[in-house]
Order: structure tokens, then sequence, then C-alpha cells
């Protein structure tokens, strides 16, 4: 079993990830530097999917069971071609989320024969948990973020009090994708062209439930300029 290590919300190290499993160069994480007004709108368009990172707290486990509660008692439906995965590894979040920022987008994103298209082959099929168990048995998907953190010299994230969840847009919903939740989130309705604004607001959503507390990040997957 690979080591896995702890991902940063660093943009720069996510696109040398993305491309080595495959993502076309076409796109690339950017910062979003601030959730409303004019900090949006210095984001490229269109953009595919939001990344927030988020310290696990309790105010994080309260809402994620108030979530799952919530999809069970309303019987929700999500979309058939929805890729949600589960979390089985610690520290692997960051791997999922883009994974989840890319399997949802592939209509739009080129995948070369490699690590990450092979993955989305063999997981067709397989539920959310079976997904996960087959990620943690994808070594060479988990190495190739080692590599590159061995490559830059630098010392990976020791921490493991954050996490990663994924927002995209699908048939007309907002959806957020996170590893530790049994099902995806439904937030209500978005657009490809509002994604951006509509999940900067949920964003806001979690960093109001812990006002004092500055361990978050948030980037996007958008096209290369």
């Amino acid at each position: 079993m690979s080591v896995v290590v702890p991902m940063e919300s660093n943009p720069e190290t996510m696109n040398k990830y993305l491309h080595k499993l495959g993502v076309s160069e076409k796109w690339r994480m950017v910062d979003v530097i601030g959730l409303e007004g004019e900090a949006l709108q210095w984001v490229p368009r269109p953009v595919l999917a939001v990344i927030l990172l988020l310290p696990l707290s309790d105010a994080y486990e309260q809402n994620r069971c108030e979530k799952e509660n919530d999809f069970l008692n309303k019987r929700q439906e999500t979309p058939k071609d929805m890729f949600h995965l589960k979390q089985v590894l610690s520290n692997v979040c960051g791997t999922i989320a883009l994974v989840h920022s890319v399997a949802n987008n592939t209509h739009h994103i080129d995948l070369d024969d490699g690590l990450l298209k092979t993955y989305l082959k063999d997981a067709q099929g397989l539920d959310a948990s079976a997904k996960g168990a087959l990620l943690e048995n994808s070594v060479a998907i988990l190495e190739a973020y080692k590599d590159i953190i061995d490559e830059e010299e630098g010392d990976a994230e020791e921490t493991v009090n954050n996490h990663f969840v994924t927002f995209v847009h699908k048939d007309g919903a907002l959806y957020e994708l996170d590893g530790r939740k049994s099902f995806p989130v439904n937030h209500g309705p978005t657009t490809s062209e509002t994604l951006l604004e509509d999940a900067a607001k949920i964003c806001r959503d979690f960093i109001a439930r812990e006002p004092e507390n500055i361990g978050f990040n948030v980037v996007a997957l958008v096209p290369t300029q």
C-alpha cells in the first residue's frame, strides 16, 4: 500500500499532478482570492469545478451528519452519471477532490491515455465505496503526487486536520462532492455560467460556521489562458 502524502491547496502543485495523471494542459487550477463581488470576476471562465479546503472540526462533522440525514429523509436522487467516491485512506481527500472535479467534466476535459483515464474506465459501474477502494489500490495515482513533492524538494503538510470538498454543476444543480459523505449534496439550482458564484455562497456558509478559523482556501478548475 502506498504512503499517502497530504495534499496542499497549491494550484501550481495541483496542476503538475493533474497533468501527470493525464489531464490536458488546456485546463488548470487557480486560486480564488475572494468569495464575493469583484474578486470572483478575476477567475477565468468557464469554471468547471470549485474545491474548498476546510478544517476538520466539530462544526464540519455536525454539518456532515445533518446533510446525510436530510438526504435519507427526503430520499433524494442524484444523476446516474454523477461520479462520487467514498474516502477510504487518510490524507487522500485532495486526490479525491481532483478526481471528482475531472470525472464529472469529462465532456469538457480531454484525458490522455494514462493513470486517471484507466482509473475512470475501471471504476465504471462501481458504487461509491468500491470506487474508493479502487483508488486506494491505484498505487501509481497516489505515488504520482508524492513524486511531484519529492521533485520540488518541498515539505508536505504534516497535518491531516484539513479536508477537501468539490463543487460541480450537474443537470442544472450545484452538487457538493465529499469523500467523507455517503452521498452527493444537492445545494439547489445553478448553471455552468453561475457555478462559481453559487459555490462561493456555499463556501461562505462553511466559513460562517467557524468565523474564528482561518484554515479555509478555495481553488477553481478553469481554462488555461
